[in-house]
């Protein structure tokens, strides 16, 4: 049966190289016909890992499983523009997850609005995103503080440290530095709690505030500032837009992995920033 540990070893062995099914098969220890099957079911409800028949048809074909981030990820013009502007942008001010809203059919998508400085407002749309989780979550973060929001009932955190105990995978791209540490510490926590691997995060810059659920569906928030100009926002608006398309969520999964396999292991940061005084 296809679990979290096996998912996680075949992934990040295809991560160093591509690699055969064969040696996938030896790698899990498992018959070539049943890491075909894993390969098969990853790549298709993950994303992570893509697949490639040479000689397909003869006796000498040869099948090699690749990281996906090694594919083109655009499928349309659209994707590719604003895929070059996401990889370049290093705030939440540089990029407009609008631009992604508006090319959604009105049947995969919808989005809620609130003004003011609390930031929470959302916090229940949220929790209920994210216990929708069974097998990965992809997190894009800013310095994870979203962790610390609560209402009177639970807590994101909470949420996490149950998405663990049941065997989610969590990824995630966050600053790992002196101002976000305590945050980083506090979801790597969950890793020791439980005695599992299953969180892993990697330092970038990046301009998304996004999470991705099991490659089906995808939050992302927008954070607008008044610009004190007449007829213009004069109050703080965050904006939360919620997709459900296949081909799009697909795309975002794909650029979350070209950044996860790009950026550096939050533990090699922390051990440089506990050497500050």
């Amino acid at each position: 049966m296809l679990n979290t540990p096996i998912i996680k070893k075949i992934e990040e062995f295809v991560s160093v190289k591509p690699r055969s099914v064969q040696e996938i098969s030896e790698h899990i220890g498992k018959n070539w016909r049943t890491a075909d099957r894993y390969i098969t079911e990853i790549g298709k409800e993950f994303g992570t890992i893509s697949t490639r028949t040479f000689r397909e048809g003869t006796r000498g074909a040869l099948k090699i499983v690749f990281w996906s981030s090694m594919e083109k990820i655009h499928s349309n013009a659209f994707q590719e523009i604003l895929e070059s502007e996401i990889m370049k942008g290093k705030t939440k001010y540089e990029f407009s997850p609008f631009d992604i809203f508006q090319h959604i059919e009105d049947k995969n998508k919808e989005a809620w609005i609130n003004q003011g400085e609390e930031e929470e407002f959302g916090i229940e749309k949220l929790k209920n995103l994210l216990e929708q989780t069974q097998k990965q979550l992809l997190i894009f973060s800013g310095n994870l503080s979203f962790i610390n929001f609560k209402d009177k009932n639970i807590g994101i955190f909470q949420i996490i440290d149950q998405l663990v105990k049941k065997g989610v995978n969590i990824k995630i791209v966050s600053r790992v530095d002196l101002a976000g540490k305590e945050n980083i510490e506090k979801v790597l926590s969950l890793n020791y709690k439980y005695g599992k691997e299953l969180i892993e995060i990697r330092h970038r810059e990046q301009p998304l505030r996004a999470i991705v659920i099991d490659n089906k569906i995808f939050n992302i928030k927008e954070i607008k500032q008044p610009t004190g100009r007449e007829k213009e926002l004069n109050r703080k608006t965050f904006i939360f837009y919620t997709i459900k398309d296949k081909d799009w969520t697909s795309w975002i999964s794909r650029i979350f992995w070209k950044m996860f396999s790009s950026s550096v292991d939050s533990k090699k940061r922390l051990g440089e920033i506990n050497k500050l005084n």
